[in-house]
């Protein structure tokens, strides 16, 4: 029984560009909502934000700038 399969990614400089510039964006992403979530933490109140908060706000982030988070795949961001 195979339980696994192995895909080789051969990207093309053009594909591999793109998946680098996707990669960087995500990552810009998901560390903006880490220091969100630490910030709210630290803060004296020590406010914890869920993740249905900061979802809700991706839709303002992908409008805000389209040309780098726009572009890409809402639900690859979530």
């Amino acid at each position: 029984m195979i339980r696994a399969y192995k895909f080789l990614m051969r990207p093309t400089v053009g594909q591999a560009a793109a998946l680098g510039e996707m990669l960087r964006d995500h990552c810009s992403l998901y560390n903006g909502a880490l220091q969100e979530r630490r910030d709210a933490y630290r803060h004296v109140s020590k406010t914890s934000i869920k993740y249905g908060q900061q979802s809700a706000q991706l839709k303002d982030i992908r409008a805000f700038a389209p040309e780098r988070q726009g572009r890409w795949s809402f639900s690859s961001q979530q």
